[in-house]
């Protein structure tokens, strides 16, 4: 169908100009809110109007009179372009009818067959079905870029899913996608890591009258009081070795080595983050450390540059940016009397750094808590001026770089009751956790199903239900369901028990989730070459046509969804397409007698279950065949 809606775009566009010469250009088709007006819908006569009446040429084009000209309304500008799209051979071929209604809606009603090409068009390109082809560009999306201070959050965890998630559909619309890990492992709270974990090496723990406090806030500790820094120290003392992505370290044991302490504790810490990634099925294809800027020298170089472009003063033995000037509500501190950096200093350095290798597009994904510092990171963008990247080239950061999506964070509600305080990490319930307590599928459904800036709570028991009240369990179904439908018409004709099969899936099951990806991908492939060059002429019903129309929307969801970095859109059409798929098994029986029914169905069923499996894709969740 999406073949056939760029013919019929490219016969409206046509149309458009023989009326309005230059119009061709803004050809568009919606849907129509109620399925009863149409299968497209175009509002382009109510913006002709003007331009026609205002064009001294368009009596003669159209052969009317000035004065008939002068009386255009929407509705005759429908009427004509409708009496032109008419004899278009692309309408008469696919399209059963057109009408004008209301104030100038043009509804298009498709023929039965137009609506089919779509189950062909899945069937033929597989899980590629919704990419675009390489636009050439490469974008950097950063996320979850933890402090290596404690294991993982929930928010972390609602990070994890969007930046993958939006990874995945920038993917789906041909960019070249880069994942970045940000590490902050410079800094105060590192100091704090190491002093805490140096106290419970001695024997200390919180509550302690030696354990220190905020002394600004009395009531918030100053150190970390998780028993993982427990943990930490325990290993420490045993001269453990650790290995994180990037470093090994073995501690050197002695409790006044503070250096030691804080080293071993980083990589010990690192190496419990990437255990939490993996958990979640998550890579990067970059670790960067905030270190490397102070050790290449490049938030130094920066701080002289922004001084040297005179885009800074010293007050009060502090060095402030002139970050009013680019649209902040106020100046901002970049270095402290004590000499030290603000924490928005590296981070401008760090950007700079991304504009230099080349990368046009980045996305910063942050919770709701980083909206301050935008403003005075992309004024010192500005302020640094003209930047010589790895091409060779030299240009300024443009404004408004980078892009940031903000989330909240998350409540997690256990038994009806909200849970705060995880005993690992000792105030707040970690990533892990959640995965323990349901799976990682639902963990990123979950997180992914609401705006990422609007309040989100994660409940526990609907994620381990196995009813339709639970959306992942309900679109994971609607693909099993379909896969066992597939089983038993491929059991039938070779005779086969359909048991057999049901129990090979099943060892399948404990193989692992990125085997089965690929096996239920080949399982996909193998149904559409089976079911590819069937007819489809017997798929006339209302719910196939249902069920097709919501397929051919997977495209424009996807890439509406990219453009917008919304990756929620995903699981609003999953949803839909799966009660969608539902409803059609509820109406339609899909192995009938009739082979030629049968077989025009199962290629709708199998088209189905391809596109599920690649909504999930894109938002890391497996697409099972057996439930």
């Amino acid at each position: 169908m999406l073949s056939v809606k760029n013919e019929l775009l490219e016969a409206l566009a046509a149309s458009l100009e023989k009326l309005s010469p230059g119009s061709g250009a803004k050809a568009a088709f919606e849907s129509p809110k109620v399925a009863a007006h149409g299968d497209l819908a175009t509002t382009i006569a109510m913006q002709l109007v003007k331009p026609l009446k205002a064009d001294p040429e368009t009596a003669n084009r159209l052969q009317l009179t000035p004065e008939f000209v002068q009386k255009l309304n929407p509705q005759l500008v429908g009427r004509h372009l409708k009496a032109e799209l008419e004899q278009h051979p692309a309408f008469i071929k696919w399209v059963d009818g057109v009408e004008v209604v209301g104030p100038g809606f043009i509804n298009i009603r498709l023929k039965p067959e137009s609506k089919q090409q779509i189950v062909r068009e899945i069937l033929g390109q597989g899980a590629q079905f919704g990419y675009q082809p390489s636009n050439g560009q490469r974008v950097l999306v950063e996320f979850v870029s933890a402090n290596p201070t404690g294991p993982l959050h929930v928010g972390h965890g609602r990070q994890a899913a969007l930046g993958d998630a939006i990874c995945n559909l920038f993917a789906t619309q041909g960019w070249k996608v880069h994942r970045e890990f940000y590490y902050n492992d410079a800094g105060v709270q590192i100091q704090t890591l190491a002093n805490s974990t140096q106290l419970r090496a001695k024997g200390f723990k919180p509550g302690d009258e030696c354990w220190p406090v905020d002394p600004e806030n009395p009531a918030s500790k100053a150190f970390y009081n998780g028993d993982y820094i427990q943990d930490i120290a325990d290993d420490f003392l045993a001269k453990k070795t650790v290995a994180a992505d990037d470093r090994t370290f073995t501690a050197s044991g002695d409790v006044d080595d503070l250096q030691s302490i804080s080293n071993f504790a980083v990589a010990y810490l690192r190496h419990e983050q990437d255990k939490d990634l993996q958990a979640f099925n998550l890579k990067f294809d970059e670790y960067y450390l905030e270190s490397s800027l102070y050790t290449s020298g490049r938030v130094d170089q920066t701080v002289s540059k922004l001084v040297a472009n005179g885009k800074t003063y010293d007050k009060d033995g502090a060095l402030w940016l002139k970050s009013t000037d680019y649209g902040d509500d106020k100046d901002r501190v970049m270095r402290k009397q004590d000499g030290s950096y603000t924490y928005f200093v590296p981070d401008v350095a760090y950007h700079i750094a991304k504009w230099v290798r080349m990368y046009n597009k980045v996305v910063n994904i942050q919770g709701t808590d980083h909206h301050g510092t935008i403003a005075r990171v992309r004024a010192g963008l500005q302020a640094y001026g003209p930047v010589d990247r790895e091409d060779g080239s030299v240009a300024p950061v443009p404004i408004g770089y980078p892009d940031y999506v903000l989330h909240t964070m998350v409540r997690v509600v256990k038994g009806g009751e909200e849970v705060k305080i995880s005993k690992r990490a000792g105030s707040y319930v970690t990533l892990r956790d959640l995965i323990e307590w349901t799976n990682r599928d639902a963990v990123r459904f979950f997180l992914l199903s609401r705006k990422p800036d609007t309040e989100y709570t994660f409940d526990v028991d609907l994620a381990v239900a196995k009813n339709n009240d639970n959306p992942v369990y309900y679109v994971q179904y609607a693909h099993a369901r379909i896969c066992s439908v597939l089983r038993a018409w491929q059991a039938h004709r070779r005779g086969d028990d359909p048991s057999s099969t049901d129990a090979s899936l099943a060892e399948l099951d404990e193989a692992g989730q990125s085997v089965l990806g690929e096996q239920v991908q080949s399982t996909l492939d193998y149904f559409a070459e089976e079911l590819r060059g069937v007819c489809l002429s017997a798929l006339v019903s209302p719910q196939t046509q249902a069920l097709m129309l919501l397929l051919a929307k997977y495209p424009e969801m996807l890439t509406a969804a990219a453009n917008d970095e919304a990756p929620h859109d995903v699981t609003f059409y999953l949803r839909e397409l799966a009660a969608c798929y539902h409803s059609y098994y509820d109406a339609e029986r899909i192995l009938v007698d009739d082979e030629a029914v049968r077989l025009a169905r199962l290629a709708l069923v199998a088209a189905t279950a391809q596109v599920l499996h690649n909504g999930l894709a894109v938002l890391g969740v497996w697409a099972p065949q057996k439930m």
